[in-house]
C-alpha cells in the first residue's frame, strides 16, 4: 500500500524522518515540527488572502461593468429628440 503525500510513499516519509532524527537529534523534532506547521498554517492563511483580494477586486470590476451598462442605457432612454414644442418650452 502506497501512503501519497506529496507523491512520496511511506517509505520515503520513513527515510526523511530518519534523516531528520540524525541530523538534528530528537530533542529538536517538536521546535521543527511547530516551525514547520507555523509556517504551513501561513501559507495557507496568505493564499485565502489571495484568493479573497482576487475575488473582491473581481467584483468590483463586475460592479463598475454593470454601473456602466446601465448608465448607458439610461442615457439612450433619456435621449429624446427635441421636436418644435419642446424647444420653445425650453426658452
Amino acid at each position: 500500500m502506497r501512503l501519497l503525500l506529496f507523491d512520496f510513499g511511506a517509505g520515503e516519509i520513513m527515510l526523511v524522518v530518519l534523516a531528520i532524527l540524525l541530523v538534528f537529534g530528537p530533542s529538536k523534532i517538536p521546535e521543527i515540527a511547530r516551525g514547520l506547521g507555523k509556517f504551513i498554517n501561513d501559507i495557507k492563511h496568505a493564499s485565502e488572502d489571495i484568493k479573497t483580494e482576487i475575488n473582491r477586486e473581481a467584483d468590483r470590476i463586475d460592479r463598475e461593468k454593470r454601473l456602466e451598462e446601465y448608465k448607458a442605457s439610461m442615457d439612450k432612454e433619456t435621449d429624446i429628440p427635441k421636436t418644435k414644442e419642446t424647444k420653445k418650452d425650453s426658452q
